[in-house]
């Protein structure tokens, strides 16, 4: 028995176009140095994908659209993905040195004989934010590449993105509070790449730390804070946005 296939109707047409639209409004404030054709790009990629700025599918980054995890498991949803397989390849990883490499198989239906992807990590190739959760990266990234195999998405995954390893520079005052210029900057980082509120991170992380100001804090709580709001951005977005969202409307009801 065929499966009956719904026919492009103008309704569904002018939804996708208003979807488009919104995002390229959306992105135009966010990244104000958007180029013509990085607009001209970002049109073809969310109308043939479905992918929402909005919604975290997408980020800019140095002049190049790149697809998120959150991206591309949506793909998979609204194109009922049968299944994805997991597992370790066993003579790349070394837990020691925290070295991983895990080979991802996606099945888009039940009779699909799979599309397969590979992904590594370790300290050399990943963000600071992210340090220490090299297993889990390492997986993500396998996951990400077998999607885009599967769907066809030709852009690359933030995820897979593999970070040189350098020295951070120095606190410029010295005594390790938070006012240090690459804790800082690590935290604007993560609040760029996610798209957070910063407002609400900054709320988030005086509650996290037990102070009443963020500037009370030792660097200490802040990198603590800093690892634990990455692998929250990392494992569930839209849960981390759910509570930002909670500082929010406490500030609303207080007022």
């Amino acid at each position: 028995m065929s499966t009956p296939i719904a026919p492009i109707t103008k309704a569904s047409e002018m939804t996708s176009s208003r979807r488009t639209d919104a995002s390229i409004r959306l992105a135009r404030r966010i990244w104000t140095n958007l180029s013509r054709e990085a607009v001209s790009r970002l049109r073809e990629i969310t109308d043939q994908h479905k992918l929402s700025i909005a919604a975290g599918d997408l980020t800019y980054l140095e002049s190049g659209w790149y697809v998120t995890h959150a991206g591309l498991l949506g793909v998979a949803r609204r194109n009922r993905c049968a299944g994805i397989h997991v597992r370790p390849v066993r003579k790349f990883c070394d837990p020691s040195a925290q070295r991983w490499a895990f080979e991802a198989t996606v099945y888009k239906s039940r009779t699909c004989r799979g599309f397969v992807g590979f992904g590594d990590a370790d300290p050399s190739n990943v963000s600071p934010l992210v340090r220490g959760a090299e297993m889990r990266v390492a997986e993500t990234r396998a996951v990400n590449r077998a999607l885009r195999k599967a769907y066809a998405i030709g852009i690359c995954s933030v995820e897979e993105i593999g970070f040189p390893a350098r020295q951070n520079p120095q606190s410029a005052n010295g005594n390790g509070s938070f006012r240090g210029r690459t804790v800082r900057d690590r935290l604007c980082q993560l609040i760029r790449h996610h798209q957070l509120d910063a407002a609400a991170v900054k709320s988030y992380a005086t509650e996290f730390c037990g102070v009443k100001a963020l500037r009370d804090a030792t660097r200490e709580q802040v990198e603590k804070f800093v690892g634990h709001l990455s692998e929250q951005a990392e494992k569930d977005r839209s849960a981390l946005l759910c509570q930002l969202n909670s500082y929010g409307n406490s500030k609303a009801g207080a007022a």
